[in-house]
């Protein structure tokens, strides 16, 4: 099973804040990490690798340091790392992304099966699994929790509100994976020395092949965010517990008539 696992650097969330006056994030001095979403996903295809073989590309679309990240992935046991970067890729949405992404999916193949985290920490939209398989015309499957291969095909638990549904899908599939039963495993101090010394193939605007220019950057994206802020936090709520319940009912209806509410 060959496997390509979609991997985007995000700044920690924890150490982010937001500038009060433009509304926009300030990511100066905010160390950069691998979406952790991602993580789920690498670790999901590893376990498939070890249990009916292949080989796992971690990609990645952003700046040169994300090579840093590429090469966590690397440590973690992944085959091979794909970095997409060149500054007319700034400013790409989602829709964007996901064409760079097709794009390197279609170069690097044939694939069976293409890998993300169910969403990002900076954005949360989970866009990019869906659009990529729409670019490549392939099936999609998201929120998967557990996958298996079959003499019928990929049999995946799909997470769902309140229940869990199994799908049976045909490869090339795109699957967005949870954390459900893919907890990233810890890198090896032989995995850290061997991925310092892997090779990295770096992928730009002219050597990603069938590269729209018209569809990528701040041009070729029909969506952009305006303003990003902090919700305002709300007063904390009162617990009432008295004695009794009428007398918490008394405790209420005085509380109430205080904030003359009634």
């Amino acid at each position: 099973m060959k496997i390509m696992v979609c991997v985007k650097q995000v700044p920690d969330t924890e150490m982010i804040k937001v500038d009060p006056v433009t509304g926009s994030l300030i990511r100066d001095g905010v160390p950069s990490i691998i979406n952790p979403f991602d993580l789920n996903a690498l670790e999901a295809a590893l376990q498939l690798r070890g249990e009916y073989g292949g080989s796992v590309a971690a990609v990645c679309m952003g700046p040169p340091q994300a090579e840093e990240a590429l090469r966590d992935c690397l440590a973690m046991g992944a085959d091979s790392a794909v970095l997409i970067s060149d500054r007319v890729f700034k400013d790409s949405d989602t829709l964007a992304t996901s064409h760079v992404l097709s794009l390197a999916a279609r170069q690097f193949g044939p694939f069976d099966l293409v890998l993300c985290g169910k969403h990002s920490l900076d954005g949360e939209t989970g866009q990019v699994g869906p659009q990529i398989a729409e670019f490549l015309g392939w099936n999609q499957v998201t929120y998967a929790s557990c996958m298996r291969q079959t003499a019928d095909g990929l049999v995946i638990d799909r997470e769902m509100e309140g229940g869990v549904e199994r799908v049976l899908t045909q490869t090339p599939v795109v699957c967005t994976v949870t954390k459900t039963h893919y907890e990233p495993r810890k890198a090896t101090m032989k995995g850290k020395l061997a991925a310092k010394k892997a090779p990295i193939e770096i992928l730009s605007s002219q050597t990603l092949q069938g590269l729209d220019l018209g569809r990528i950057g701040l041009v070729g994206s029909p969506t952009s965010v305006t303003r990003s802020f902090v919700p305002p936090v709300g007063e904390p709520g009162v617990i009432i517990k008295e004695a009794t319940d009428a007398l918490s009912a008394a405790k209420l209806a005085e509380l109430l008539a205080q904030a003359e509410a009634i």
